[in-house]
């Protein structure tokens, strides 16, 4: 199962915990990279390999890893949190990681093989300061824990292979590529105006204080800054530099009958300076309120199957979900994957007026922060744009150095969270269309599709939270998404009508062949994704969709009430006091 989430929503859950935090090393104007961290994993990648299965008759009879490589991120961030108009947190953290990757075999069988894929990674914390003999006595605890892993999962391999039928697809487990050398500037170091964010962030959740019925409210700023470093055997040497900024408010409340409601707002920059001004925060906090006060007492919509419209924003989660990760490249292979479209490469799988890419060397789109940009993927291949979806033909998949029948090499998107593999994930997800109207004209087309169909109704889905998709062959090859903001839009000229525990359900093949048209707009969804190589920062970018026809369910509903002793007064004492008076 995989999960696209917003960052709001991942705030929910774990407070946004799991993000991965990253350093630069500064230097005067321009900072470099960390040359004395780039010099110990250097030595002592090639001391292991110059060593490893090669000293003493015990380790003659042990092979020699065939690939070795050296992955540290190196990080710096700084966090901020506030609720109902107080901070309610700030933490600076400073974090140093080294994933070593090691592979024994051949990279047509290594010890990765099936299911033993994560058997190549040793994860280890390194020492923050510059000191080299520890970063490399370090490494050398790690990759000396990772080969004896390797051997063991290796001889599993070997062992498997002798009793189980032949795989569907007999491809290698590693590819061979052309190792780059890349060793970019840092960014500037994390500097952060305390004073002036406590004041933005005490403004905004103060706003909250106004509407009694939003029982909870978290703002959280978070500003990192990161260097990756990524050193292999085969002669790759990279030092990539990453900086973002996320601004996110969450606001929580409960309708009467039990339901839990929830909003979010996120707003991403590559610094703290280019996140949007207050004002504008403060217009799009004031209207996320209302509508969160507004679905308290909106109608449950009952279960339906008909037209709608998906906002930019909802359509590109939808596309995310239901094409996006059947698109990645490790689900084509293997005993448990559902392989929805592996077999329609060439075919015809969306109208022909539709075409999908995926182009994480985008930094923005329309002026906006892309969150799924990278120069160099976890594996050091370079970002690349991938053409997915030619007027509506599929033409390839998004590849790791992992390969597929017909597919033998990566293409830049080789993907993972720290201390996890990479596998073939998405970027930035780009849908674009040649058949565009106005708003206007596909509300119309909307309304004339629910009357062909004698429904009462079409649904408009404005905002989006979150979705997932299951893409096993053991489970049914569907997808759930989960919308917050939704209307009946009546085919009998009646206002609009909000409603409230809708999610979109279906299956990936019969949801795409029912799009009708687009509007004339992209729309951008930044998010993290989390899947089998951990959580990664995604975007996703959509027009909005007519769709012929869609399904969707009640959402699972709680019984807990609404609070109920009533918020304190705005005041507090001050105002009882002069109550007393």
């Amino acid at each position: 199962m995989v999960r696209f989430r917003s960052v709001s929503s991942r705030a929910l859950g774990v407070a946004l915990g799991v993000l991965l935090l990253h350093h630069y090393a500064a230097a005067e104007s321009k900072p470099q990279a960390n040359t004395t961290l780039l010099d110990a994993m250097s030595a002592e990648l090639d001391r292991a390999r110059s060593s490893l299965g090669s000293a003493g008759a015990e380790a003659e009879k042990q092979p020699k890893p065939y690939f070795l490589s050296y992955s540290v991120s190196d990080s710096d961030n700084f966090s901020m949190t506030a609720q109902y108009g107080a901070i309610a947190l700030e933490n600076r953290s400073r974090r140093r990681t080294a994933d070593v990757q090691l592979r024994i075999g051949t990279p047509e069988q290594d010890n990765t093989h099936g299911d033993h894929r994560a058997s190549a990674l040793t994860t280890i914390p390194l020492p923050l300061t510059d000191d080299r003999e520890a970063i490399e006595r370090s490494l050398w605890f790690a990759t000396n824990r990772g080969y004896a892993k390797a051997l063991d999962s290796f001889t599993k391999v070997k062992t498997e292979q002798q009793v189980r039928a032949k795989e569907e697809d007999a491809s290698a487990d590693f590819s061979s590529e052309q190792p780059k050398s890349d060793i970019l500037p840092a960014s500037a170091p994390l500097s952060v105006d305390q004073t002036a964010w406590q004041k933005r962030l005490r403004e905004i959740s103060g706003l909250f204080r106004q509407y009694p019925e939003i029982f909870f409210d978290n703002v959280i700023l978070q500003s990192t800054t990161e260097t990756a470093y990524f050193i292999s055997s085969d002669g790759a040497k990279i030092a990539t530099p990453n900086q973002v900024a996320r601004l996110v408010i969450v606001a929580r409340t409960r309708a009467a009958d039990g339901m839990d409601l929830f909003r979010v707002e996120t707003f991403e920059a590559d610094s703290l300076a280019h996140l949007p001004e207050q004002k504008t925060v403060m217009e799009k906090t004031t209207a996320m309120a209302k509508n969160l006060v507004a679905l308290r007492t909106a109608p449950i919509t009952e279960p339906f199957n008909g037209p709608a419209i998906l906002s930019g924003r909802a359509s590109a989660v939808f596309f995310h979900e239901v094409l996006g990760h059947r698109l990645e490249g490790q689900r084509q292979r293997g005993d448990d994957e559902g392989q929805t479209f592996t077999k329609l490469l060439g075919k015809q799988i969306l109208p022909s007026f539709m075409s999908v890419t995926d182009d994480p060397t985008l930094k923005t789109f329309d002026g906006q922060s892309l969150s799924g940009h990278y120069s160099y993927d976890d594996e050091g291949q370079a970002a690349r744009r991938v053409d997915l979806i030619k007027d509506g033909v599929l033409d390839t998949f998004l590849m790791s150095r992992l390969p597929i029948a017909s597919f033998a090499h990566s293409n830049g998107h080789g993907r993972a969270e720290v201390g996890r593999m990479p596998t073939g994930r998405q970027g930035n997800l780009i849908v674009s269309s040649t058949k565009t109207v106005g708003d206007k004209e596909l509300r119309l087309m909307l309304i004339d599709e629910a009357k062909k169909q004698g429904k009462p109704y079409g649904l408009y889905f404005e905002d989006i939270s979150s979705g997932f998709a299951v893409t096993t062959r053991r489970s049914p090859q569907a997808f759930q998404v989960i919308p917050l903001v939704v209307y009946r839009v009546f085919v009998d000229g009646r206002p609009d009508e909000l409603v409230r525990g809708v999610s979109i359900v279906g299956t990936p093949q019969a949801a795409l062949n029912r799009i009708v048209a687009t509007d004339n707009h992209q729309e951008i969804f930044n998010g993290i994704c989390g899947a089998e190589s951990g959580s990664i920062p995604v975007s996703a970018v959509a027009p909005a969709m007519l769709v012929r026809e869609i399904e969707t369910q009640r959402q699972a509903q709680g019984n807990a009430r609404p609070p109920i002793l009533p918020p304190p007064p705005i005041g507090g004492d001050e105002k009882q006091g002069k109550e007393k008076q």
